[in-house]
């Protein structure tokens, strides 16, 4: 019977395929009374699966260094960690010592009464370390019981895995000649399944519920990685719809690769640079494959995530070093740390807030936590001697707290070259406008930075009071509200009066449909995802700059949003899902 799952796409795609189920590792771990002449045996059979489990994660650690990089291994260099953690494994030798119970049950209500405590906590980083710690348990357990289960690395055919979630265990013993697509009933756009699949390019959906329960080995499925739309035994309507628009996505693909090596300029001839933002260090060769002109947008904050411990300075600079080689001769605008709101740092032991959204992140924890601000700031950089490397702050809300930033910038720099240290001594600064209060003194910020670069995810949720991840409020998020566009057009102006120039990294910049418009408001730079540059390029290319001007002059002068929606949906040819 066909069935329709609606989840989070995570990873962009489509694939047609059979699914591959991994079924849920659900122990049955009985409690049974030791004699006293067994507990020395019982706390020697759970050191003994312990050590095992060790040499196993030391494997896989060495595997994923070796096939993915340090970014994905550290994932397991922290699960070591979490096992020679006390609490972990002396405190279970001495419950069994002092229950006289088998080390199984002793083990199993240890690792459940931890994961139930942290997975209760309102914040989905920590609740993926709950996945972190499950993951160890079940690999101890089955070192304990001597069980074995079925894994990725069994697939024998072309797959879509379906599973109630995926472990960073699971995910790199994958076969990735077969291994086509990843669905979950749990996860999210920042679990380590979605992570790796993008780093795969492999289409994924998350947040599934129960499909894994409602699908066995070997049924047809089609996965939407874009939409995160999963369809079970489709009908022969869905696999033409579908096999049609994998044909017109690969047409579309083909002649947008047509475009890489062409200039992001309009038809009259004005340049419009187009970067990529970067998410993550794989995402690198995605640069220069797809056409971009630099990186716009480099988040440093992978560097931090999924680890126990805080990356230290020779580790930035290695991976500021290769993102700056892998942009040359163009540039890359490394972001400051931003952490805080939706991405929350363990090793930082930062209390939780009410309000993280508008409490200590971004430029406020660097400033905060001076030592992790200028062990970055070193790092950036000792990486900045090919001279093609840009820092610019985030979450900037006043000329002060930029000062502050400029303040910490120059003490680290001085320290740098007292000590003989080489880096350009050119390196461009520049400001994030993220904040309404930035906005509005725009002109005051364009006189300390070398640069602006918009951020309009965070821009319109402030402006407009509307929490962006809300789903009963998403309706009033709409990038063309007359608010927006007027701060857009104010910073631009603002820049460009200092003889500044100014970008766009938010997820307006990617939106096609406000490409002419976001041009002829000022934008001198737009960065998206890699994946989406040629699309965007090719609408650059068939526009002329006066016809972008007379869009934005046509937009600023509606005060009315529905105006400007009926207007915008007019002037576009192709899919515009704000103008509704």
């Amino acid at each position: 019977m066909r069935k329709l799952f609606k989840g989070v796409g995570a990873s962009p795609g489509i694939v047609i395929g059979k699914a591959f189920t991994l079924q849920a590792e659900d122990f049955v771990v009985l409690k049974v009374p030791l004699k006293d002449s067994e507990v020395g045996a019982e706390v020697k059979k759970f050191n003994a699966a312990v050590e095992l489990t060790k040499r196993e994660i030391r494997e896989i650690e060495l595997k994923v260094n070796r096939d993915m990089g340090s970014k994905h291994s550290n994932i397991f260099s922290a699960h070591l960690m979490i096992l020679e953690d006390p609490a972990m494994t002396t405190e279970v030798a001495k419950q069994i010592r002092e229950t006289k119970l088998n080390s199984e049950f002793v083990f199993h209500s240890a690792v459940t009464r931890f994961t139930d405590s942290i997975a209760k906590i309102d914040d989905e980083y920590l609740r993926e370390r709950a996945n972190d710690i499950r993951d160890i348990g079940r690999r101890v357990l089955r070192n304990i019981i001597g069980k074995g289960r079925e894994t990725l690395a069994d697939i024998t055919d072309e797959s879509i895995v379906f599973s109630r979630d995926l472990t960073p265990s699971d995910t790199v013993m994958l076969r990735r000649d077969k291994v086509i697509g990843f669905c979950t009933d749990m996860g999210g756009k920042t679990s380590h399944t979605a992570i790796m699949a993008r780093a795969l390019e492999i289409p994924a959906v998350v947040a599934l519920s129960t499909v894994s329960t409602q699908i066995k080995t070997g049924d047809p499925v089609i996965v939407d990685g874009t939409e995160g739309i999963v369809i079970v035994n489709p009908s022969e309507d869905d696999l033409r719809l579908y096999e049609k628009k994998i044909g017109k996505f690969i047409q579309e693909e083909a002649q947008l690769a047509k475009l890489k090596d062409f200039p992001s300029e309009t038809l009259d001839g004005h340049v419009i640079e187009l970067a990529a933002n970067i998410e993550i260090q794989d995402e690198l060769p995605l640069v220069s494959r797809h056409g971009a002109t630099g990186i716009g947008l480099y988040r440093t904050e992978f560097l931090f995530l999924n680890r126990p411990d805080l990356p230290n300075e020779d580790e930035q600079f290695r991976a500021y070093k290769s993102a700056a080689e892998a942009a040359l001769p163009r540039s890359v605008i490394i972001r400051t740390l931003d952490v805080g709101g939706d991405k929350l740092l363990s090793n930082l032991g930062l209390p939780k807030e009410e309000n993280p959204f508008l409490g200590l992140r971004a430029i406020r924890l660097c400033l905060s936590r001076p030592e992790i601000f200028k062990t970055q700031l070193r790092a950036i950089l000792r990486a900045s001697t090919l001279e093609n490397i840009k820092i610019m702050f985030p979450m900037i809300s006043s000329v002060e707290e930029l000062r502050q930033a400029m303040a910490v910038y120059a003490e680290v720099r001085e320290d740098l070259e007292k000590k003989g240290v080489e880096f350009d001594k050119d390196l461009e600064l520049g400001a994030m406008i993220e904040i309404p209060s930035a906005a509005v003194t725009a002109d005051v910020l364009a006189k300390e930075v070398d640069f602006f670069s918009i951020g309009t995810n965070d821009l319109i949720q402030y402006t407009l009071a509307i929490d962006r991840v809300n789903e009963k409020l998403a309706y009033m998020y709409n990038p063309l509200h007359p608010s927006i566009l007027r701060s857009i057009k104010r910073i631009a102006s603002a820049a460009h009066a200092e003889g500044k120039w100014v970008g766009m990294c938010g997820e307006m910049a990617s939106d096609t449909a406000f490409t002419a418009l976001l041009i002829g408001l000022g934008m001198d730079e737009l960065s998206t995802a890699p994946i989406l540059v040629p699309e965007v390029k090719k609408v650059i290319r068939t526009i002329k700059m006066e016809d972008a001007r007379a869009i934005a002059s046509a937009v600023l002068s509606m005060n009315d949003i529905n105006a400007v929606k009926k207007y915008m949906k007019s002037i576009n040819t192709g899919a515009c899902k704000f103008c509704s």
